[in-house]
């Protein structure tokens, strides 16, 4: 995992070196154990490098013959890859396999890959750039078009920190963030800078895009016709390969353990794979009565032979960090998860440099409790997905937010193709936005800001394959989502009680947001972001009544956008804790 950026200019125009190490400096945090620069014509292409595989031979550009390519993410099946298409590599770097294959396939060298990857290569034969991003969407990659060409990055504020965009914000990615807590499809919170899709391909001649493809996440088609039996055979044979696949590293690895299913599969599979104990980190809370999992995930880590280590995450902690935490979350997605993540990465570069993690579980096997308000009609109690959102019947901003269910109402057009199931369509609507811009992001982020690597083995090919169009009754039965990784779990790994319920993950940002209200609300109000989009009466009475659910989370949505505004527009670095970073003038 890296940083990576570039320049495909124009004919007769060069790149300038001051941008290109502005791109590098803003992006020096992804990778802190090097950088490389390749420049040719009108063409720059710049890497920082976390060394996790290859530290020896493994630096980046990569060179082949007239092609040249840095990389962001890794290339999990890179041994086979050479091995099945004799590839001659001079280096063992994850990430030459695929210039190989850019030489012999064009914009289709993507199709076999199977990993978390963001590519950029220059082609000096055809005087083509490619930029290519996984299916999933795990790795970030951020394009803009400028009077000279294009531009593009591993984060969205690099553009803006070398002067190439200015930081002005799209009305509706902004009721998007207020009333969803992230933005959805390609054009992101910023006016001209846009995301490349998960799976999407695109070429880039003489500084325009000339050609795009995508290559999708999930199998087509409805259900298949399988037993239990079999699917639980299939299934334990997909997780141990693509669990095998992610702990290729040539640096010590861990696991992000929660109380839940999904981290626990990922532990027993690291458990059976590993001579070496497993090393597992939990986050919780200093909040009484607060959902906390930490007890679960002991008993699990206890079972498994797993190095555990817990982190209480305390309120003088978060209000200390928060200026920093939501400071690395330049594509904003306002998810309180991301303070553990956040803390958990901090916690982990101790010991490891790469972490496992359980995202994805849930939109793989059908786990969350909205699918299954979606598998209902409306007239037996069915309800679309986000159909409501954080600031509804509030009475807190000035004017009602429009358009923001916009993007996801696309998505699930998208998502219903013919043969899917209500359960699949609605799984296949997560895939396309929610996982990427909002789960995915925020480990990518979080994580990264630490130097840490962050891979998700159920996102997947062969785990897809083996489990998305199981039929509906294999993921959902009698209430409970994800029926065939909790029929795994006890079979495989009884200690975690996959059937237990669920007590969730929630991070007490409401509890401290009521008690800080006297002091925090005034600040938050007096933000130019806030101010402009909020009725300033009305923020001290919303963070007093934060103990509330609902309250919480649009409380939670202001004191972010508060502090990403100051950060990502207003251009002023985190400085000292909430109250002093919101104070300063």
């Amino acid at each position: 995992m890296c940083g990576i950026a570039g320049l495909a200019l124009k004919p007769g125009a060069t790149p300038d070196p001051a941008v290109l190490d502005a791109l590098t400096r803003a992006l020096a945090h992804r990778g802190p154990d090097g950088h490389g620069h390749h420049v040719q014509g009108n063409v720059a292409l710049s890497h920082t490098r976390l060394a996790i595989i290859d530290l020896v031979t493994g630096d980046q550009p990569l060179h082949a013959g007239p092609a040249s390519l840095v990389g962001n993410g890794e290339v999990y099946n890179y041994r086979e890859l050479r091995a099945d298409n004799a590839l001659a590599c001079a280096t063992g770097s994850d990430c030459e396999p695929p210039l190989h294959l850019f030489r012999r396939d064009g914009a289709a060298f993507a199709e076999t890959l199977r990993g978390m990857y963001a590519f950029a290569i220059h082609d000096r034969a055809s005087r083509h750039v490619v930029l290519a991003r996984d299916p999933f969407g795990i790795k970030p990659l951020y394009v803009t078009e400028t009077a000279q060409g294009i531009a593009f990055a591993s984060e969205a504020q690099a553009l803006i920190a070398a002067g190439l965009v200015a930081p002005r914000l799209r009305s509706t990615a902004l009721a998007e963030v207020l009333q969803l807590q992230f933005t959805t499809g390609a054009e992101t919170i910023f006016e001209g800078i846009r995301r490349l899709l998960p799976g999407e391909t695109v070429v880039i001649a003489d500084g325009s895009v000339v050609e795009r493809r995508r290559r999708a996440a999930l199998p087509e088609g409805g259900p298949e016709s399988i037993g239990a039996e079999a699917a639980l055979a299939r299934l334990d044979a997909a997780l141990e390969q693509s669990v095998d696949l992610h702990q290729r590293a040539d640096v010590p690895y861990g696991m992000f353990l929660s109380g839940g299913t999904d981290s626990a599969a990922v532990l027993a599979m690291m458990a059976r794979l590993n001579e070496r104990p497993v090393q597992a980190f939990t986050a919780g809370f200093d909040v009484p009565g607060a959902a906390d999992e930490r007890d679960a995930a002991a008993h699990a880590a206890k079972a498994a032979g797993a190095r555990h280590v817990t982190l209480d995450v305390t309120r003088e902690m978060v209000w200390q960090h928060l200026p920093e935490i939501v400071g690395a979350m330049d594509d904003p997605a306002a998810d309180y998860a991301i303070i553990p993540t956040w803390f958990l990465a901090r916690r982990a570069r101790e010991d490891v440099k790469v972490v496992l993690s359980g995202e994805g579980g849930d939109e793989i096997f059908g786990g969350y409790g909205r699918y299954r308000s979606a598998m209902r009609p409306w007239w037996r109690g069915g309800k679309a997905m986000r159909a409501h959102g954080a600031f509804d019947r509030l009475d807190v901003l000035r004017s009602p937010p429009r358009g923001w269910r916009d993007g996801i109402a696309a998505a699930e057009a998208e998502a219903a193709t013919p043969g899917r199931t209500r359960l699949q369509a609605a799984q296949a609507l997560d895939v396309a936005d929610w996982l990427p811009n909002d789960l995915l992001l925020k480990l990518d982020r979080c994580l990264m800001a630490h130097g840490v690597e962050g891979r998700t083995p159920f996102l997947d090919a062969g785990v897809a394959a083996a489990a998305f169009r199981l039929p509906d009754a294999l993921k959902v039965q009698n209430g409970q989502g994800k029926w065939i990784l909790r029929q795994w779990l006890a079979r495989h790994f009884p200690a975690s009680e996959p059937f237990r319920k669920k007590q969730g993950f929630t991070v007490p940002v409401g509890t401290w947001i009521a008690e800080a209200a006297d002091r925090l609300a005034p600040l938050v109000a007096a933000q130019p972001g806030v101010a402009e989009i909020a009725k300033p009466d009305r923020i001290l009475p919303l963070f007093r009544a934060a103990a509330g659910k609902r309250e919480a989370f649009a409380a939670w949505h202001l004191l972010f956008h508060a502090l990403w505004h100051r950060r990502h527009v207003e251009g002023i670095a985190p400085q000292g804790d909430v109250f002093g970073y919101l104070a300063a003038r």
